[in-house]
């Protein structure tokens, strides 16, 4: 099939148009541009910065959008001005980055296209995989090995976030505990990764959601607290009396960035992971006067993105009904709806294309 033999002249995709509105709509099946590939797409993920542009409150993504960052598939089609790696014939299953750099600058020449001025991401500034198809750049697709499931590679990308962010914290468990702000996918990525680097060290974790903690504890977090039950600092300094050595926080809320310094022991790192809050107020003194770090993690590079199909592929997460919920794309805008007024409690929704 080349570029001008589309499978089908429509398609539906979950389309977000305002605020609080998204609903599934019948759109003209896209063909690829030059260097470009057709993907059917087999499953897509959830975000939570995809909530915050759900409810208007995300300057990235801009109505009408079909988004869906965090997604896998099968290759359809090249144009057939694309250079198609022999690896990437059609009915080829892969995952895809969905952070493209211009490939020019300075910092994507360092391997930082997560840092480019001018990065796009598919999904937010372009059409993504909340459709039957999507156009995709062919050099941003890996396949995947038989063994990792469409779902598993749909993971990839939250994986990867997960993998900088715990490179980010560099903790070394002689320094004392690590400890996780949020159980939502990133959080308890980070938990994954951070025990199949094989250390034994203390990880403490905490949420508000009982049922997010349970997966945490059945993955090896040496304590998972909920904050909901009682304060939540009084809590975590129960169990970490001098704090922590580095505190991944995986919410990004006003809340669990002031907690994040209040917990981390002096000298210590604060990594920021989570987007909740587009801004919030810091005791800059307290950390000046402590010498703590903070350090930012924004996305991924694409070491990490294969670090993260490495991980994948040797099972060190592997997707299940306990902490994963498919749903049908049709169920999408209800999807959405229910994580944002909590009624839907599971840590990643992955919608898959009827």
């Amino acid at each position: 099939m080349n570029a001008n033999q589309q499978p089908l002249l429509s398609m539906p995709a979950l389309v977000w148009s305002g605020p609080g509105q998204m609903e599934i709509e019948k759109v003209a099946v896209p063909a690829p541009s030059p260097g470009e590939v057709l993907i059917e797409v087999s499953a897509a993920g959830i975000c939570g910065s995809e909530l915050s542009g759900y409810l208007g409150q995300n300057s990235l993504r801009v109505p009408p959008l079909i988004m869906g960052h965090e997604f896998s598939g099968r290759v359809v089609a090249a144009n057939r001005d694309t250079a198609v790696a022999p690896a990437l014939v059609p009915g080829r299953r892969v995952a895809i980055n969905p952070l493209v750099g211009c490939g020019v600058c300075a910092l994507c020449g360092a391997g930082l296209p997560n840092l480019c001025r001018q990065r796009r991401i598919i999904g937010a500034h372009c059409a993504g995989g909340f459709a039957r198809y999507v156009t995709v750049p062919a050099a941003q697709c890996s396949p995947l090995p038989d063994r990792v499931s469409d779902v598993a590679g749909a993971l990839a990308e939250p994986l990867a976030c997960a993998v900088r962010a715990v490179q980010h914290a560099q903790w070394r468990q002689e320094e004392g505990a690590l400890l996780i702000l949020g159980a939502g996918t990133i959080g308890l990525f980070c938990l994954a990764v951070a025990r199949a680097s094989g250390t034994h060290g203390t990880i403490v974790i905490s949420d508000i959601v009982e049922e997010r903690l349970s997966v945490a504890r059945a993955w090896g977090a040496t304590t998972a607290i909920n904050g909901r039950n009682a304060d939540a600092t009084q809590a975590l300094r129960a169990v970490l009396p001098d704090g922590a050595a580095c505190v991944i926080d995986a919410v990004g809320a006003d809340a669990t960035r002031a907690l994040a310094l209040q917990m981390v022991r002096p000298g210590g790192r604060a990594v920021y992971i989570g987007l909740h809050d587009e801004r919030s107020p810091l005791a800059a003194n307290y950390l000046v006067r402590q010498e703590i770090t903070i350090q930012g993690s924004f996305a991924y590079t694409p070491t990490d993105f294969a670090g993260a199909l490495d991980l994948l592929a040797s099972a060190a997460v592997v997707p299940s009904a306990v902490w994963v919920e498919e749903r049908p794309l049709s169920m999408g805008a209800a999807a959405f709806a229910g994580l944002v007024d909590g009624s839907i409690t599971v840590a990643k929704i992955v919608l898959t294309p009827e």
